[in-house]
């Protein structure tokens, strides 16, 4: 009677709004929208935060709609020069995390609130409607892919390099556009595993007969990793705000927040349950890279650095506590995945879901924070790099090419960053493995809800 009563909606609800198909692709439209609207507030705001409303020519919207590229998984790929004298190559792919989770939760939250009222939904019905949003969403990226693009020049400020462009008739000119094939196919992705964790996470998604019965053996699973992805992301705020009241750079900590948090917390999520990301970091690559972090990807020479739980202490001893804080808060979610699932599951059963529930969520990290970024500029053909064409040109344009220059930007920088995922997701399996089976056991001693004594 109760499941009854919630698959019917309140009188007159029905006959509420436009009829029939039109209907539908409203809703369609309505998801897409909200999606989209949500990562284009966080992602202006991160923007404005880290100056880009100062770029010249008026670039902030079309930087602003290749952030929201980048979110959804596409790359924006960076080319221009100076004529005849030298060439821009480069290309960013990275997803700002902080936009795209916004955006995600954006999305969840629609779609379901179109379906509430049902315990139960046919097939069909869900497919239709991710068929719909789906192709709303690929509409949206490609007029999004048309508006990423824009070409400015780089000022190379005064004195000696303006008169040395002025004499050679040089006018640096960067551009850059999304790349609509990747932007188009990751983002259709991207959507598609929203919609699918949305119906894996949450009890309000009503989901056919067939698959009614499996529910219990994912969600509560599943819900507790969210909760573990989301504490982390609420304990980067409350470390964003106390580094912006001690040190006081508030507006790059509020960049850094709006753009990236997640990609920097759940990074630490990894390296607490022992894995490692490798990558390498040279020259000033523009992007909000922790200092800790920054100094573990310049170490290696040429191969990179290894980012680890003994690499991070190395550079400051606090990281050392990212590892009982996993272990905290997997606990916590063995014990909350037992409590949400039915009493006289045994608790094998436990480990071996949350075990599941934890390689996927790790997996997931880990695709999602991988980098890679790399902007270079040749002169004559020839890359210019440290020393060598680098070190002349340094010394003919002085302060315009220095650290702090205007042409800083194109002096070259790389940076990459790549998980271990063959020893990530195993590590996250058995942690999962082992929270399980522990909060199976503290769960039982807990009341539920409706039992007394």
């Amino acid at each position: 009677m109760q499941q009854q009563a919630r698959s019917s909606p309140p009188p007159g609800a029905a006959a509420a709004g436009p009829p029939g198909a039109l209907h539908d692709w409203l809703d369609a439209v309505a998801v897409v929208v909200a999606g989209l609207a949500a990562m284009l507030v966080v992602a202006a705001l991160g923007l404005w935060a880290a100056g880009a409303d100062a770029l010249p020519g008026g670039a902030f919207p079309f930087v602003l709609a290749a952030t929201l590229a980048l979110a959804v998984g596409g790359s924006v790929e960076l080319d221009g020069g100076a004529g005849f004298f030298a060439s821009v190559d480069a290309g960013i792919t990275a997803m700002p995390l902080s936009v795209g989770l916004v955006g995600a939760l954006a999305v969840a939250e629609v779609f379901l609130r179109q379906l509430r009222y049902r315990a139960v939904a046919g097939g069909r019905e869900l497919l239709g409607r991710a068929a719909r949003t789906a192709v709303v969403w690929l509409v949206a990226l490609a007029l999004l892919c048309a508006v990423a693009r824009h070409t400015f020049t780089v000022t190379l400020g005064d004195g000696l390099a303006e008169q040395l462009g002025g004499a050679l008739g040089l006018h640096p000119e960067v551009g850059f556009r999304a790349e609509p094939a990747r932007t188009l196919g990751l983002g259709l992705l991207w959507l598609l595993v929203v919609l699918a964790a949305t119906f894996a996470v949450s009890r309000r998604a009503p989901l056919p007969r067939s698959l009614v019965p499996f529910q219990q053996a994912v969600r509560p699973a599943a819900f507790a990793m969210l909760l573990v992805l989301l504490g982390y992301v609420l304990l980067g705020v409350a470390a964003a705000i106390g580094t912006a009241v001690v040190h006081g750079d508030a507006r790059q900590v509020a960049a850094v927040a709006l753009l990236a948090l997640p990609n920097l917390v759940w990074i630490a999520f990894g390296v607490g349950l022992g894995g490692e990301w490798h990558g390498h970091l040279v020259g000033a690559i523009g992007l909000p890279v922790p200092k800790p972090l920054a100094a573990v990807l310049r170490t290696g020479e040429g191969g990179g650095g290894t980012v680890s739980l003994g690499t991070l202490a190395e550079q400051d001893g606090r990281a050392w506590w990212l590892l009982p804080l996993a272990a905290v808060l997997m606990l916590a979610a063995g014990v909350l995945a037992a409590h949400r699932s039915p009493r006289g599951v045994r608790p094998w059963r436990h480990a071996v879901r949350l075990a599941v529930a934890a390689a996927v969520t790790v997996l997931l990290v880990g695709v999602w924070t991988r980098v890679s970024a790399d902007y270079g500029l040749s002169v004559l053909g020839v890359g210019l790099g440290e020393g060598g064409l680098g070190g002349l040109l340094s010394s003919v344009l002085g302060p315009a090419a220095g650290p702090s220059g205007p042409a800083a930007a194109l002096a070259g920088g790389t940076l990459t960053l790549d998980p271990q995922l063959w020893t990530l997701v195993p590590l996250a399996a058995g942690w999962g493995l082992l929270a399980g089976a522990l909060g199976a056991l503290a769960a039982a001693r807990l009341p539920r809800r409706g039992e007394v004594g």
